[in-house]
């Protein structure tokens, strides 16, 4: 009793183990809870109590309730931006004691009642209705807190001081549409943050007194700005940059949105330039009005990089070298001007500072910074997505960027003639991407010679050509989605580690690859149409002798494609018989299996007498087969004769002056050849049919017997019938002694029933001839007695 319930409870036991798995398993899914743009109106009621991230934006949701997520004790992050939330309690938060992450962005939030809520690091009250900030003094106690984000349509001083002494990353302040009217200049004063983002209302001229120099943000970020000047050529906003000259905290500056002219956006890179700012960026910029020509002072800045985005003008006649003139000649390292339709810029008219710049997604030509000796520090240049034509004006170009190291170039429209006789990198060009143009093989004949790393995917190579410039330092090497059928070998590329030459067209890749690449350290040769032949096996097998971690993508993108019966089998599940593969394997091993089957038929023929046994099967088969086609009641068997007598012409006397007459006198019927074949039947039929009819088939053996062949014959189907017919019918006789020598070796069924059977010896003394016949008599009656009940019983 004991033992069973032991039983019980180990059972028991093992039961709420996988109980408890099958349940923190299908938590463990809950976790994170997406119900955004489902059309919502209420919080879900149908929460998983362990959900650590919930996410209800885009919704109809008008209501927050503390009995809506009351019960979600793991709550972590919660988002409902984008509702209809106008009333908040922030009390309802006060059993999410882990709660982290707060979004109530983007609702209609017009009011709140505080409650403290320590653990926030993220809380976001941007874009609502506020009037002033919705900062209560429970907010002081937020000592976690990372990010806030507020709105309010006006600002006044003591609003902030209950957040004055946190240290907040990041304040993201959107100012409502009445902004203006009641704000205090100094209202950011106490704001202590590393970053200060402040969003003006959309579309309105930014008449503000709002001084964003008194901010302790080392990042200020500024968008929707409307800058217009008054009467006397004048903006708030130009107002507000002249400021910042007096604030040497603030490192970065980003103007987003902004509605200007031409001689204001010329204005605000002036001013920022005497600042203590050292990177400003500008984006998305609309400017009207016209350009009055102006000297720029490029003196005293501590600017280091200027970005410049997503610029459109509303003027087609503008004194274009002007504007690239001031850009051209500023003295800053890093400068970016990306989507402003530009198509042409100046070389600096002395030797520029610059040591990076980018052009990309402009309109520029591949005539740009021809013969420009004064960009001689520059290092890395992008002219991605331009207007580039030919590669050879390229070339001409880099050869006065003395310094130049990272060039990209890509997704242009660049190709290169190989009669082209100009071919002269700079020398100090380390990093190439030509990626997404239509370059073919001949671009391999020009290339920088000491280049470390190589894009040209997505081109119209085929081939890499075997006589090209040998690029002895080249590490990386990307000629990904072109039309490769091979892979390429290290001749030229000695010191290659890393190449991605996948979506490309090689079937049958070469195993030489890794002997020829000693220093390949990753390799992405996957999503091409192998061919999954013999010619793969060795490849496959190469792959299996490197590390997984070298070969990238692999199993999963490396399938099969042709032929149809392994089209989507991976590589590492092919496999096919070497025999199949090794055309020499092949042949030796058809060529011994010929052999050895030639050796075991002439030793059959030579030792067996194989063709004459063939004969004897073939004559059986007929008479079996003549057999099945005569009817039923003439196939009964009618036994005739005791026995058939086989025996050599030669010993015939012995047999009808000695065997018939003491045989036959006993009543026993033996059936011979002279008098009882059947006239027009064939000898071996007759044989067959003698033998099937008989009790038994007695055999005089003699040195005659074994030299004749119907003998033999004879002897083959009496012993065939042996095994046909389950009995013991066969009696030999020996009439003379026969040595074993004497006996052809065809007749080694002669020899195995001589060796393994008892025979009767016709004895020499007459005495002796009375036992002889009586045992003969013997072994026939005996049998013969015992069928004979048998058929009379039958016939009863």
């Amino acid at each position: 009793m004991t033992k069973i319930n032991s039983t019980i409870f180990h059972f028991v036991i093992i039961f709420m183990l996988i109980l408890e798995i099958k349940i923190q398993l299908s938590e463990e899914s809950e976790f994170l809870v997406d119900r955004s743009k489902g059309g919502l109106t209420h919080v879900p009621k149908d929460l998983s109590l362990k959900t650590t991230i919930l996410d209800l934006s885009q919704n109809d949701i008008s209501e927050l309730q503390a009995s809506d997520i009351l019960l979600l004790s793991k709550l972590r992050v919660l988002r409902i931006s984008h509702n209809r939330i106008q009333y908040l309690d922030m009390s309802i938060f006060k059993f999410n004691q882990e709660l982290e992450y707060l979004d109530l962005s983007h609702n209609e939030l017009e009011k709140i009642s505080c409650h403290s809520t320590v653990n926030l690091k993220h809380l976001d009250l941007s874009f609502n209705a506020f009037d002033a900030l919705p900062i209560c003094k429970e907010f002081g106690n937020m000592s976690q807190l990372e990010f806030l984000g507020l709105s309010a349509t006006q600002l006044q001083k003591s609003s902030v001081l209950p957040i004055a002494h946190l240290h907040i990353n990041k304040v993201l302040l959107v100012l409502g549409d009445l902004y203006g009217e009641k704000e205090d200049p100094e209202s950011l004063q106490d704001l202590n943050t590393e970053s200060l983002h402040v969003v003006f209302p959309a579309g309105k001229e930014s008449h503000f007194a709002l001084d964003v120099s008194v901010s302790t943000a080392v990042s200020l970020e500024l968008s929707n700005i409307n800058c217009v000047l008054d009467d006397n050529g004048d903006s708030y906003f130009l107002s507000v940059l002249s400021k910042l000259q007096n604030n040497s905290r603030i490192s970065n500056l980003t103007l987003n949105n902004i509605e200007t002219t031409w001689h204001s956006f010329i204005r605000m890179f002036q001013l920022v330039w005497h600042t203590s700012i050292e990177y400003f960026s500008v984006s998305n910029v609309k400017l009207q009005g016209r350009l009055q020509v102006r000297d720029f002072d490029y003196s005293d800045t501590s600017l280091k990089a200027l970005s410049i985005h997503q610029v459109v003008s509303d003027m087609f006649s503008l004194p274009q070298s002007y504007i690239y003139k001031i850009f051209s000649n500023m003295n800053i390292q890093n400068f970016t001007v990306s989507g402003t339709h530009m198509v042409h810029m100046v070389c600096p008219s002395q030797m520029s500072p610059f040591l990076h710049l980018d052009f990309s997604n402009n309109l520029l030509t591949d005539m740009v910074f021809n013969n420009c000796g004064t960009l001689a520090r520059l290092e890395t240049l992008s002219l991605q997505m331009n207007q580039l034509k030919k590669l050879a004006n390229i070339v001409h170009m880099t050869k006065e960027m003395k310094s130049l190291q990272q060039l990209d170039i890509s997704q242009n429209s660049l190709s290169y003639d190989e009669n082209e006789e100009y071919c002269s990198w700079t020398i100090s060009l380390l990093s190439l991407n030509m990626s997404s143009n239509i370059l073919t093989d001949s671009v391999f004949r020009c290339l920088p010679p000491r280049l470390r790393v190589l894009d040209l995917h997505s081109n119209r190579i085929t081939s890499i050509p075997e006589n090209v410039i040998r690029l002895e330092a080249l590490q990386e090497l990307n000629v990904a989605s072109n039309s490769l059928a091979h892979l390429p070998g290290c001749d030229s590329f000695s010191s290659l580690s890393v190449l991605i030459i996948d979506y490309n067209s090689i079937s049958n890749p070469s195993a030489h690859f890794f002997q020829s690449c000693q220093k390949i350290r990753s390799i992405n040769a996957g999503n091409n149409p192998f061919q999954c032949t013999c010619e793969l096996r060795e490849f496959i097998r190469s792959i299996g002798q490197v590390s997984s971690e070298v070969v990238e993508g692999w199993p999963d993108s490396y399938k099969c494609d042709y032929p149809e019966s392994y089209k989507g089998t991976l590589l590492k599940d092919f496999h096919v018989s070497p025999l199949s593969c090794n055309t020499a394997l092949l042949i030796v091993t058809i060529g011994v299996t010929g052999l050895v089957l030639a050796v075991a038929v002439t030793v059959l023929c030579v030792y067996f007498d194989l063709p004459w046994y063939l004969r004897m099967v073939c004559q059986w088969t007929q008479t079996r087969h003549r057999a099945r086609n005569t009817p039923l009641h003439k196939l009964q068997r009618t036994l005739q004769f005791h026995a058939f007598i086989s025996y050599s012409g030669h010993d015939s006397a012995w047999v009808k002056n000695e065997l018939l007459p003491n045989l036959e006198k006993e009543d026993i019927r033996i059936c011979l050849h002279e008098r009882n074949f059947v006239p027009g039947k064939s000898i071996v039929e007759n044989i067959i049919n003698c033998i099937e009819k008989s009790y038994k088939s007695i055999f005089v053996l003699s040195p005659n017997f074994v030299q004749s062949e119907w003998c033999h014959y004879e002897l083959y189907f009496a012993h065939h019938n042996l095994f046909h017919e389950g009995s013991n019918n066969l009696i030999l006789i020996l009439l003379e002694s026969i040595p074993m020598y004497s006996i052809p070796s065809s007749y080694h069924k002669l020899k195995t029933l001589m060796a393994q059977r008892t025979y009767l010896e016709w004895p020499k003394e007459k005495s002796k001839h009375g036992l002889f016949w009586a045992n003969l008599r013997a072994s026939i009656r005996i049998k013969l007695m015992y069928q004979a009940k048998e058929i009379d019983h039958t016939y009863i």
